[in-house]
């Protein structure tokens, strides 16, 4: 799949389409993607700030969608964990980027060319309009080479 067809598709999927969740870009080899929510009457707590479930769910994709495709269909990739730790109340329109570089290709590709599992955490920040940490986030990846039938 194109990566254009996948934001526009991301873009129109209810559960980002109604929390203000806009995915800004993906790159065409799947290596990078940017995320942005923008602060609407529906998505803010009872605070007045990003409701933290937003926040989380603003990342919650990436890092399986980028790997899955940057790897190929030869690998099963699944999200198996994550979390999300809150530095300072997000308001405005904050954003994230999923940047999936050579290396960490290269070491899911080694370590799972036995046919073994492996476990690997990606960990990125949610940063608001003036570059500040609003949120800490980490997924954790079961990636596995599928195996000949």
């Amino acid at each position: 799949m194109k990566a254009s067809t996948l934001r526009h598709g991301l873009n129109l999927w209810p559960p980002f389409l109604f929390t203000g969740i806009h995915v800004a870009a993906i790159s065409p080899d799947y290596r990078h993607a940017a995320v942005e929510l923008r602060m609407r009457p529906w998505n803010r707590n009872y605070v007045g700030t990003h409701f933290g479930g937003s926040l989380f769910a603003m990342t919650d994709p990436f890092w399986m969608l980028l790997a899955m495709q940057a790897l190929g269909r030869d690998y099963i990739v699944w999200d198996r964990a994550g979390e999300i730790e809150f530095v300072k109340p997000g308001r405005g329109t904050v954003r994230a980027r999923f940047d999936l570089g050579d290396d960490i290709l290269e070491e899911l590709r080694a370590a799972t060319a036995s046919g073994d599992k492996y476990l690997r955490w990606f960990e990125n920040e949610i940063l608001d309009a003036q570059g500040e940490v609003v949120a800490k986030v980490r997924k954790q990846l079961y990636v596995r080479r599928k195996r000949d039938r």
